[in-house]
């Protein structure tokens, strides 16, 4: 039976997604909502998302520490996520405030910038246990290469590389993908190993940071790759 599974990357304008089946590229999609990928996944044995899934009650997560440790200069891709409480705030000054009581530092702008979209992916992780994980693009990168990547993702020689790592782990990335190629190309290159990684799942071999998860009512939260 085909592995179909699902990578999602957030972008500017909404939701980018890319299917493989059995480990090479299916196609590329664009979405307004994540949940209209979700529910257009019929088949789909998971779906990674690059976007924070579980929060804890009073601390900062363990996933986000670990994963940019193994970064190096791509560190500065991982934003750390604060307790649940700071998400619920409606505003960014009383977000940060609360962030520094409970956690004795403050809370970033990009942080605070995923607020939407981590609301948005959360409430959908919540009902469906077990379709939706927590990848990073990065993360998957650095796994495929056995280093951390020295170029940044928007750059020329970082997109190559990327590009050239994913078709060296069997997903070759067509030059044109139909509508979905109106998004960025980092963003197309995030989705794709986030789907590498959806991938290592539902073959039962991804790995995690933490390893084994964190815990928090009864959900798992881990950065897998």
């Amino acid at each position: 039976m085909s592995i179909h599974v699902i990578g999602v990357d957030a972008y500017a304008l909404g939701w980018v997604g890319v299917e493989l089946r059995d480990g090479a590229f299916g196609r590329a999609v664009l979405a307004s909502t994540l949940y209209e990928i979700v529910a257009s996944s019929s088949g789909a044995a998971v779906i990674g998302v690059d976007i924070p899934l579980g929060m804890l009650p009073d601390s900062w997560r363990a996933a986000d520490t670990l994963a940019a440790d193994q970064l190096g200069p791509r560190r500065g891709s991982v934003f750390r996520v604060p307790p649940r409480a700071v998400w619920q705030e409606a505003d960014f000054a009383t977000a940060n405030r609360l962030c520094r009581e409970m956690t004795g530092a403050g809370l970033s702008r990009q942080s605070w910038a995923l607020r939407p979209k981590l609301l948005e992916a959360n409430a959908i992780w919540e009902r469906h246990p077990g379709l939706l994980f927590e990848a990073h693009p990065e993360v998957s990168f650095r796994t495929m290469a056995g280093e951390p990547l020295q170029y940044a993702k928007k750059t020329w020689t970082g997109q190559a590389r990327r590009r050239e790592l994913l078709a060296r782990n069997g997903i070759v990335l067509p030059d044109q993908i139909g509508p979905a190629g109106q998004a960025p190309p980092d963003d197309i290159l995030d989705a794709a190993a986030v789907a590498w990684s959806a991938h290592r799942m539902a073959t039962g071999t991804a790995l995690s940071h933490p390893s084994p998860p964190e815990e928090n009512n009864g959900s798992k939260i881990a950065i897998w790759y």
